[in-house]
């Protein structure tokens, strides 16, 4: 199940209830100002940390695969009075009227893509949209595995508007090391007095060595200029969970 189907019905509307934390800004609205505007955030889900840039006055537009999360995002736009420009299409199959001098995901989206073929699409996608002066910041990270003890249990739990519960489960987890993928088998639910809503959907993350993501990078014509910690500082060897910095190279002649 990709990203655009997974995230829909129950689970966009279940994800800002049960989410576990939102991205801080603080680091993305550091990179436009460093790089320059446009913006462009992949990946912006239903609207965090878009609409907090907007707030700030950031020349700033999204995209997201999801047609569910973005009517989450508009309407969280609506309510706050933020005008955001956002586009329905995939990451790695970008078709936009514009360059942007800096393009970004908050937070290591770029998990959700299943395999190294997607990963390379959307590293062009995104050589296609960056400006010659632009830049680009990807977060990476290697998922753990959840611990053998929280099979079955109540990951996220969460009370609606309307009284009703909300959770969501781990049911079932499959690590694949030589493929760099682990899949997890999640359950949401929706209990409400005697209704009692239940979905299980396969949720993949795909992760990367630093060498093989800076060789897809290369095969796209991008340039790592730097590799981070999540706070800007050069990110240990061993680091799993770590930001990549890019800058346009070479087109393919």
């Amino acid at each position: 199940m990709n990203a655009a189907d997974f995230y829909t019905g129950i689970v966009a509307e279940l994800y800002g209830p049960l989410k576990s934390f939102s991205q801080d800004p603080e680091p993305y609205a550091a990179f436009i100002e460093q790089s320059g505007t446009p913006a462009l955030e992949l990946g912006c889900g239903d609207g965090d940390p878009l609409l907090d840039l907007r707030t700030r006055g950031l020349e700033i537009e999204g995209v997201d695969s999801s047609a569910d999360m973005l009517e989450r995002l508009r309407r969280r736009a609506h309510e706050q009075g933020i005008s955001a420009t956002v586009y329905c299409q995939r990451m790695e199959a970008l078709n936009l009227p514009h360059h942007y001098r800096a393009i970004f995901l908050a937070g290591p989206t770029f998990t959700l893509l299943p395999d190294d073929a997607a990963a390379l699409a959307c590293l062009h996608s995104i050589r296609a949209h960056l400006a010659e002066a632009g830049a680009a910041l990807i977060p990476l990270f290697v998922p753990p595995p959840t611990p053998a003890e929280q099979i079955g249990q109540a990951a996220r739990t969460a009370t609606a508007p309307d009284g009703a519960e909300l959770r969501v489960s781990v049911v079932a987890q499959q690590r694949d090391e030589a493929a760099r993928t682990q899949t997890t088998l999640l359950r949401y639910e929706r209990r409400h007095g005697r209704d009692h809503f239940v979905d299980e959907r396969p949720w993949v993350l795909h992760w990367y060595t630093r060498d093989e993501f800076q060789a897809l990078a290369a095969a796209a014509g991008l340039t790592v200029t730097a590799i981070t910690d999540p706070h800007g500082n050069p990110a240990p060897a061993a680091a799993t969970d770590v930001h990549f910095h890019l800058r346009p190279g070479p087109r393919d002649p």
